[in-house]
């Protein structure tokens, strides 16, 4: 169930869906998914479906995380990108093969110590990791011509709309689990920002506080 015909079968699938860009698409089709879950659910790492990774938190569903990459190179390739929600690692981990460099926060240090050892191990070296609370951001970084969020506050955090390099994009999921989110793309102008919404989604709720066990 990991072999390349499978990989092959979801990329086709993300193709059919309206996935175009042919980075993305080779990079979603080597991605070793398998490794980003728990080994008994490998059998499922090629479905376009979300699974559990422990800790109430999800992997993304391979066409969100394609579409969102997507969006995020629509406009060039940025030199850096922020990722709100390390997780499984496997968004950074599809970043790090398309941009020079990745930063990426994660507020449960259980998850970031994982993804921090399966980088490692799969020599991927330009994904710097930090346990803190995700709507902080990390300032000392930035500015961002690209953030992506991966969990979906209720609004945007202001921190992070201060992080926004003038002509960055920002994706991000917003709204509650029970009134319905809503993946919005922020442009940053001089004089301000522009917000156009792209899709219905569903992402775990972002929270607050940064967790160490």
């Amino acid at each position: 169930m990991t072999s390349q015909r499978t990989r092959d079968r979801l990329v086709q699938r993300l193709r059919d869906k309206g996935i175009e860009n042919e980075k993305v698409l080779g990079v979603m089709r080597s991605m070793p998914r398998h490794l980003f879950v728990d080994e008994a659910l490998a059998q499922r790492a090629y479905e376009d479906d979300a699974l559990p990774i422990g800790h109430g938190q999800t992997i993304s569903q391979p066409f969100i995380v394609a579409r969102m990459t997507e969006i995020l190179l629509s406009r060039g390739t940025p030199d850096k990108v922020l990722e709100v929600g390390t997780g499984s690692g496997f968004q950074a981990a599809v970043l790090s093969r398309l941009v020079p460099q990745v930063y990426s926060v994660e507020r449960i240090v259980a998850l970031q110590i994982q993804a921090r050892e399966l980088f490692h191990k799969l020599n991927f070296n330009n994904i710097a990791l930090k346990h803190t609370d995700g709507s902080w951001g990390w300032p000392q970084n930035g500015p961002y011509p690209a953030i992506i969020v991966t969990a979906a506050p209720e609004r945007v955090p202001e921190a992070l709309m201060e992080q926004l390099a003038v002509g960055g994009i920002m994706i991000i999921p917003v709204g509650s689990q029970s009134g319905g989110q809503r993946l919005l793309q922020i442009t940053r102008h001089v004089d301000g920002y522009v917000e156009e919404e792209l899709d219905g989604v569903h992402f775990v709720p972002l929270l607050n506080g940064a967790v160490r066990q």
